[in-house]
Formats: C-alpha cells, structure tokens, sequence
C-alpha cells in the first residue's frame, strides 16, 4: 500500500514509522525539514519538504498514485484542506484527519473523511482508518490479562446491539466512536455503520472476538 503522511511531528513520524515497519511505501510531507529527523534510522520512505496541501507538493509526493492520505499536521485547518484537496481533487479514497475541534470532526465526519483526535492511541487509530488491520491491544493491564483492543466489524453487525454483541464475541463494547465524538454505550445501543469499537476482553479470547466480529452476523 502506498500512504502519505502530512504532518512529521509526534504522530505524523510515529505513523510513518508504524506503516514503514509493516512494508508500505510511505511518504512523509512537512514543511519544516528538520522535522523528519524524528523519522528513525529504519523509515525507509520518502520525504518531501513543502505545504501539505500545495497541489504541486502533493504531486511530488504521488499522490495520484496513493491508496492512503494522512493528515496529521498541529493545525486542524491544514488538515482539513489537505484531506480535502486529496480526496476531491485527486481522488484518494482512504482519507483520514487528525481534528482538534469536536465540532469540525463531527462535519468532517458527515464528509465521509474520518477523522481522529488527540488521545493516547492516537497511532493506532491511524493505522486502522488507512486501512492496516491493527493487532496491537490500545490498553492492557499490568498482568496482560486484560486488554483492551479495536475490533472492525462485518457490515451485516449493523443493527445488532451491544449485549448480542458481547453474547456472540466474548468481548464487552467499552466505548465506541461515531461521527467523531465517543459513545458509552448500553446493553441496547444498536451498532451502526462506520461505528469504531473498542472492546474489552481476556487477552486470549481477542483473536476469537476479531475472527467472530468479521464474519457475518447470523441470527
């Protein structure tokens, strides 16, 4: 997969370097050069030094030829052009944004750009919404015993409710993100479409909830 970062600083170089060690090419936008020395001795992507969201930059950085775009700058404006700019002008279907404001990401959201904020597992999230299938628990305690991890769902779970959710996977929904804003749901919140869940499990019965939460649901 072929990803494009806008934004080298604390996320942006994380992400680059988490889509790197899994064998994309990856290309990091910033204009700052002295920023992609937080890029480690490892990345093995491109840089380019310019306006995330300059058209010329962007062609430099293959945009056109991307199957990802990031944006992932310190401005929620800058992000919100690039991602623009990259879905509507050069057709870049997997699109996501880092988003300060609330309220923005709930508009960005109803774009169909998702969006993501300022929290622990920032990263994670990223590599998720560009497309990569994350493994990695986003929590677990001191014994490893319980994690806590992001779980796609199969498009046929849309309608069914939290506790059938919990009954068919093992893993109880602790909260989940829809339009840009977290949800604690309850036994009857209905999942819907685009819903990113994060759930709670035993560490070994995460592979059996993410097998289970794929397939198809079946009454």
């Amino acid at each position: 997969m072929r990803v494009i970062i806008m934004g080298c600083g604390r996320v942006g170089s994380a992400l680059a370097m988490a889509m790197s060690d899994r064998g994309h090419e990856v290309v990091v936008i910033d204009r700052n050069p002295d920023a992609f020395r937080r890029l480690g001795d490892g990345f093995t992507g491109r840089t380019v030094t310019g306006v995330g969201f300059d058209r010329d930059v962007l062609t430099e950085a293959g945009v056109s030829d991307c199957d990802s775009f990031a944006a992932v700058s310190s401005g929620d404006n800058s992000n919100i052009i690039s991602a623009r700019v990259a879905r509507e002008t050069f057709g870049v279907d997997r699109v996501v944004a880092r988003i300060y404001d609330a309220k923005r990401a709930a508009v960005f959201e109803r774009l169909g750009i998702p969006t993501v904020a300022t929290v622990p597992w920032t990263t994670e999230r990223f590599v998720a919404a560009l497309g990569e299938t994350s493994t990695t628990p986003v929590w677990h305690d001191p014994s490893g015993s319980l994690v806590m991890a992001v779980i796609e769902v199969h498009e046929s779970w849309v309608g069914v409710d939290a506790q059938r959710f919990q009954d068919r996977t093992g893993a109880r929904i602790a909260f989940l993100h829809r339009l840009g804003r977290p949800i604690l749901p309850e036994q009857r919140t209905v999942i819907q479409q685009d819903d990113e869940l994060y759930v709670a499990t035993i560490s070994s019965n995460v592979d059996n909830a993410r097998a289970v939460a794929a397939a198809e649901y079946q009454e």
